[in-house]
This record gives structure tokens, C-alpha cells and sequence, in this order.
């Protein structure tokens, strides 16, 4: 019996691969010129140096990670390396246009009313700071998902599992009954499920991060406690609700 769900932010309620576009091509326009803004987002998101990965196990800050993100971004399309005075201008601009793009997915709202009806209590767990994420789902109109656990509460993330017991334990519910819903396989659905949860729903959005690549997730119907849904409104069915 699931009593209870935990939620990824970005790229699960939060339409933050849009947010992304736009501030990659506001600061594009600035700096790179006429290039493709389907690549810079990709590889953007890609980060093939791992450094928001590195930021979450709390080995570099938040600006080291994005600074050095930045001038990744800037050698693949031809921009200016930026040291730091460069850099906090162009993060300025990146920052302001990211924010104006802050929207939930549309399925969003559907899936906490269901919720709701069902005296289910839920919260988010995620990867970024926690004061940045309670601000992002206010603006995205998602204000009543309490954000209950960052990146910056024990100074690291996911997948690490003491993350998510203490979401867990703010939630007021054990582990085994809760489920934990995101848009990354290994780091969302599979270590939640490896840290005790009851049920890891990966939700394959275009342009998820990771990939089921042994094909262990149930689609539709949890599987060893993974399941696969493409659309939150799958979401109820995939809990038995």
C-alpha cells in the first residue's frame, strides 16, 4: 500500500528542459551567435564533464559547476572563455531568461489532485537547493508540493539513500511506503527503490536523461518496484490508486 509519494522537481513537475532552452538561447544571442539551439540544449543537458553530478555528491559549489559548465558550453560553439567577472554577467542573463521559463508540465496539476482526493500526502526531494526548488514550484504555480529535502540539506543528493529516508521521515511515512517519482532512471526510480522505497516510477519525458538500458523497469505495472509511465497521468494506475 503506497501512503505516500515523493517527487523529482525538474523535468517531473517542472518543465525545466523549456526553462533551459530559453535561457540557453538568450545567452546564445549574446554570446555564440547564429547556432542551433536544439544542440546547445543538448549538450547542455548532456554534461559530458558530469560536473552537476559532481555538485550533488558535494564535491564542487553550485557555481563551480555551473561556471565550468558554461565555458564547456562556450569551447563546443565557438564563445568566449569566461573567468569570473565574465562569468557572473553571463550568468545574470542565463539566470533571468531560466526563470522567466519556470512553467509545470501540464500533467502536473492533474496528478496531486488525484493525489489530494486520495488523502495521499506528497513532497519533493531534489537535487538542487531547497530554497531555489520552493521558489521554482511557486512560480510554476506547484506551491503546495512542500519541498522537504535539497541537494544543500545534507550537502549532497541523490542517489545517496540518506536523502531519501530523510524525505521519508519528513513525509511522516517509512520508506516501504512511499514511492518516488522522476525523470532520471539510476538516479530517480532505481536508487530509490535500491534505498528502500516501495516503488521507483520513472517518468520518460522527451529528452529524459537516462535511459532503462537493461530494460528493468514494468511499463506501466511496477516490476521489482520499477515501473516506466510516459505521462503523469499515468501515475495513479501505476500505484494501484
Amino acid at each position: 500500500m503506497i501512503r505516500g509519494v515523493l517527487f523529482d522537481v525538474d523535468d517531473t513537475l517542472v518543465d525545466t528542459r523549456g526553462a533551459f532552452r530559453h535561457a540557453l538561447a538568450s545567452v546564445a544571442a549574446e554570446y555564440l551567435g547564429d547556432v542551433d539551439h536544439g544542440e546547445l540544449l543538448r549538450v547542455w543537458r548532456e554534461d559530458v564533464g558530469g560536473w552537476y553530478r559532481a555538485h550533488t555528491r558535494g564535491e564542487v559549489s553550485y557555481r563551480e559547476q555551473r561556471h565550468r559548465r558554461a565555458n564547456a558550453l562556450h569551447e563546443e560553439f565557438g564563445g568566449p572563455m569566461l573567468d569570473d567577472a565574465g562569468y557572473d554577467a553571463w550568468n545574470a542573463g542565463f539566470e533571468r531568461a531560466f526563470r522567466a521559463g519556470w512553467l509545470a508540465h501540464e500533467d502536473a496539476a492533474g496528478a496531486l489532485d488525484v493525489l489530494d482526493e486520495a488523502g495521499i500526502p506528497f513532497g519533493a526531494l531534489s537535487n538542487a537547493a531547497h530554497a531555489y526548488q520552493t521558489e521554482k514550484l511557486a512560480a510554476a504555480g506547484l506551491a503546495r508540493v512542500p519541498m522537504l529535502v535539497g541537494v544543500d540539506t545534507l550537502g549532497f543528493g541523490k542517489p545517496d539513500p540518506r536523502v531519501y529516508a530523510l524525505a521519508c521521515e519528513r513525509l511522516g511515512l517509512a520508506p516501504a511506503e512511499v514511492a518516488y517519482v522522476g525523470d532520471e532512471f539510476d538516479v530517480d526510480a532505481q536508487a530509490a527503490v535500491a534505498a528502500g522505497l516501495a516503488v521507483g516510477v520513472w517518468i520518460e519525458r522527451p529528452g529524459a536523461h537516462s535511459r532503462d538500458l537493461e530494460g528493468l523497469c514494468g511499463d506501466g505495472v511496477p516490476r521489482d518496484g520499477l515501473v516506466r509511465i510516459t505521462t503523469l497521468e499515468g501515475l495513479p494506475g501505476a500505484l494501484g490508486l
